[in-house]
Order: C-alpha cells, then structure tokens, then sequence
C-alpha cells in the first residue's frame, strides 16, 4: 500500500470524472419525476422524455470518439482538464434552460464532455498503474460514478420540496463544482509515463514512475526495470503503428477491438441505465405511492451501488476479470428473470388522469420486485460495472490505446442512448417484457465470455501481446498460458539461485 500511495492519490483524483458522470445520470433521473420540472417542461410524454435522457449519451458518443485523438495529441491529462470545461459549459446550459430545446442542448453538450472522460480517465488509470492494482485503481472510475449517482439523488429528494424552479436548478447547477475541482486538480498531477516515452520524454516518464513507485527515488530498480519496459514496448508499437482507424479491424488489432465493443455493449445490455435512469417509475408502477416514497426508495438504489462496487475495488485483482462477469451475468440474468415472472403473472394495468402507468401489483409482489432489483444492482456494481471500464483500458498497445478505447467507448454510449431512448416507451408498453429481454441477454452473456474473454489479472500492459496472441477460443487457451507462466516463473527462480 506504500509503495503505490502516490498511485492511489492520483488515480482517485482522476476518478472524479466518473463522479461527473454518475452525478448527470442520477440528477436527471431523480428530476423527472419532480412536478415543478414537469410543468415548466410541459409534461413531456414517454418519446419527449426517452429524448431528454438520451441526449446525454448522443453527445457522450461524439465525445468519446474525438477522444482518442485528443488523448495522443494533447495528452491524457490535457484531455482530461479540456473534457472539464466542455462539461461545466452544458451543466451551465442545464440549468439556465428556458425551453426544453435548451435543455436538451446543454444535455447535449455536458455529453460531450462525460464521453472524453469515460475514455480518458480510464486509459490514464491504466497507464500509471502497476498490474497487481490495475483493476482496482480503474475499478475507483465506477466507484466514483455510483458516488455522483448517491449525491445526485440525495440532493434531488433534499430540493424537491422546494415549491419553484429551484428544485430542479440547483441540482443541475451543483453539477459544475467537481468539475471546477477536477480540472484544478488535473494540474498537480503528472502525465503518464507511457505517453511520455512515446513522445519522447523518457527523463520525465523516469520522474513520474519514481514518483508513483518509490517515493521519487529514480534509481529504484523496479522503477528503472518497468521505464525498460515501456520503452521496449513502445518502440515494438511503433513499428507496427496504427495510422488509422480503419487499421483497428485489422489482423492482429481486430480481436482485441471486437472484444472491448462487446464487452462495453454487454455493460449496458445489462439494462442498468435503465434501471438507474427510470427507477422512480418503476417503483411507482410496482406500487410505491407518493413521490417521497418512490425517491427514498431511489436513494436507497444508490446506497447499493455505492457499498457493492467496494468489493470489486478491494478484490478484483484477485477474483479475476472472467469470473467476475459469469457471475454478474447470472445473478442478474436471474434476477431480471424472477420480476419478469414476478410481474408478468400479477399485473392489472390501469392509468392515472396524467397517463401514467400503474400495474396495480400485490404488495408483496411489489416488495419481491423491489428486493430483486436491489440485488440486480448489487451484482452489477462487483461485476460488469468495473470489469467494463477495465478491461479495454488494459488489452491495446500504446500506440493504439487511445484510438481502439474512443471505439469501444463510443460503442458504450451508442448502446446507452438507443436504450435511454426506447426505455420509458418499452416500460409503459411492455412492462415485464423488458425484464425478461435483459434476462435472456445476461444468460447469454455468460457463455460470451467464457468462449471468447482471456484473463487479464496481474499482467502488465506489455504482456497483452501474449495473451491475446493465441486462440480466439479463450477457454481453450489457457493451457498455452499456463505453460508459458510456467516457463517464465522458473526463469525466474533460477536468476534468484544464480
């Protein structure tokens, strides 16, 4: 713990860009349902409101797509402050909104920024961290989002007794202060010691590794040992440069690549945005009456997704990336399963005089649906909420680490704005049908991985090449990575007896 001290601050500083991200996400969740919203918004419909939400992650899809080029040009910290003042920008649009196309323009906006961080951040957790805590430093990037998300509706329930417009604008507003916090961080901390030796700067990268390593000591051996590393790697990648896009669905890039898009459209094939974005909703038609009721009840989602992502921070590294997601998927596939089931053979339809809808559930159904979406979100802040963001940050070379990560992003936030646009529609028409869609998927989903994802804990970024230089069938693969670490451990031990 010592040793990475300096490691953990920096890496926990840049985690509040997923702080800005789960804060917009459950700020406007929360505001939805609040009447002083609806009426200076007209009461949008299912279509108005799915466009609203959805906005966000349209621009998050433009964002993260220009982010890969900022990130090699500017730096992953520069891209990171520049991300900061694009989001503050839309917070502010946010809440000076007037009519409902200046909200969806600052929703807009704030999207552009949140989508560079989703990719930034990340790639510049991987790059300072050391293999044996870089899942757990990249998982503090969901931590930090289910933080902002618990903020976001405790500030929410907190203003929604205000009887005017406040209620709804100072939320947005609060939005800029982490933002302001972050990019006046972003000035203390160091550039990445991987991008630092691509461009060129090998006596600074050897500054900031002693730095992260070993107390600013620049003759460590350990320190100098990893600078040999990078270097060595850096220079393979840039015989093998990838000069375009269009190189990324080439052999040997293209595994990795199809692999980081699909485990970013799995993340949010799980339904989880819709669960977090709408769960007022849902808990109103499983029979929370009130919009107290229904908005503690959110408060309470948020609580859960804080405490269990702590486990995945603390022992990721050890359970393993492959584990970890087969267990997600089922526990949520199962979960999904039984409200869709819970639901599907109870319900009795009807609408209030504003159109809502209301599945008029027994009690004890509606506490049994309310139980198993806790456990839903519990199981997807230990699993695919970390493993999601981890695992493209780690698999690509540097020479391409930027790039392949703004298409697997972008790939994140093109699945979360088909599904924040068509939620509330398939929620008001098809109910449990939609529990029982997101059940299947995550059945499917565990197959997915244990066919086609390789384990990645404990290795260095460098040691990718190996890894995912065999068999795309990864499960059986691994008897050509186990006789390889076999290998390398007994070299190992004879140059200790030596």
């Amino acid at each position: 713990m010592s040793r990475n001290r300096q490691t953990y601050l920096v890496g926990g500083v840049s985690a509040l860009g997923g702080f800005l991200f789960g804060y917009d996400t459950g700020v406007m969740s929360s505001i939805l349902e609040m009447e002083h919203w609806k009426a200076y918004f007209n009461k949008p419909g299912s279509t108005g409101v799915g466009v609203i939400v959805a906005m966000l992650t349209a621009g998050c899809f433009v964002g993260s797509l220009f982010a890969g080029w900022l990130a090699d040009r500017l730096s992953r910290k520069r891209t990171i402050m520049l991300a900061c003042v694009v989001f503050s920008l839309g917070a502010a649009i946010q809440c000076g909104s007037r009519n409902r196309a200046m909200l969806i323009a600052g929703r807009f906006v704030a999207g552009l920024g949140v989508g560079v961080l989703s990719m930034a951040v990340p790639v510049f957790m991987s790059e300072i961290a050391p293999p044996n805590i870089r899942g757990r430093l990249v998982s503090l990037q969901q931590w930090a989002i289910t933080w902002g998300l618990l903020v976001a509706f405790w500030i929410d329930y907190g203003t929604h007794f205000i009887k005017s417009d406040a209620s709804w604008r100072i939320p947005m507003g609060i939005q800029i202060v982490p933002a302001l916090i972050l990019f006046v961080s972003m000035f203390f901390m160091p550039y990445t010691p991987r991008w630092l030796v691509d461009n060129g700067r090998e006596d600074e990268a050897l500054k900031v590794l002693a730095r992260l390593r070993s107390g600013g000591d620049i003759t460590d051996p350990e320190v100098v040992a990893e600078l040999e590393d990078i270097k060595h790697a850096v220079q393979v990648d840039r015989e093998t440069a990838v000069r375009s896009y269009i190189e990324l669905v080439k052999f040997p890039i293209r595994r990795r690549v199809v692999l980081g898009v699909l485990i970013q459209i799995l993340q949010q094939l799980t339904g989880i945005n819709t669960t977090l974005y709408f769960a007022p909703t849902i808990f109103k038609q499983s029979g929370l009456t009130g919009d107290n009721a229904s908005l503690l009840a959110q408060g309470l989602n948020g609580v859960i997704n804080c405490l269990a992502t702590v486990p995945a921070i603390l022992w990721i590294d050890r359970w393993g990336r492959r584990k970890t997601l087969m267990f997600g998927s089922l526990a949520c596939g199962i979960s999904y399963f039984i409200q869709a089931v819970a639901t599907g053979a109870t319900q009795n339809k009807s609408y209030d005089e504003n159109g809502d809808l209301n599945l008029n559930l027994p009690t004890g159904v509606s506490y049994l649906v309310i139980v198993f979406i806790y456990i839903f979100v519990a199981s997807f802040a230990m699993s695919w909420g970390p493993i999601g963001w981890i695992y493209p940050s780690e698999i690509f070379p540097t020479r391409i680490r930027s790039k392949a990560n703004s298409v697997t992003t972008a790939s994140n936030w093109l699945f979360n704005f088909v599904i924040g646009l068509v939620s509330p529609i398939l929620i008001k028409r098809i109910t449990w049908g939609l529990d029982l869609i997101f059940a299947l998927i995550m059945f499917a989903s565990v197959i997915i991985v244990f066919l086609f994802f390789p384990e990645t804990k404990n290795r260095t970024l460098e040691e990718m090449e190996f890894i995912f230089g065999g068999s795309a069938w990864a499960h059986k693969d691994k008897k050509r990575i186990a006789e390889h670490d076999a290998t390398a451990s007994h070299y190992v031990d004879d140059k200790e007896e030596a």
